[in-house]
């Protein structure tokens, strides 16, 4: 886990600012699967009935290897920031 700051100041690059501000900052999230992808349809009725588990389970943990990724907001537009933290 990477020690990630609450504000940072940094530069905005909407057209009213320009300016280095202070920004939120958050970690990015999944956002929620959505239902009605079509993988996740067909794996649904895949797995439906008599049969047990189809595919088969991931069991081997992913390692990090890009940096924690993290987005900058400011406050009043509402711009985000894209950033990387912890690369080596």
């Amino acid at each position: 886990m990477v020690n990630v700051p609450k504000t940072k100041k940094t530069f905005c690059k909407s057209k009213e600012c320009k300016k280095h501000t202070l920004h939120k900052v958050t970690q990015y999230k999944k956002g929620k699967d959505s239902l009605a992808a079509q993988g996740k349809r067909r794996y649904d009725r895949k797995q439906s009935g008599y049969g047990g588990q189809t595919k088969p389970i991931l069991h081997k943990k992913s390692t990090a290897k890009g940096g924690t990724c993290v987005k900058a907001i400011m406050a009043p537009m509402n711009n985000v920031v894209d950033m990387k933290r912890g690369q080596k």
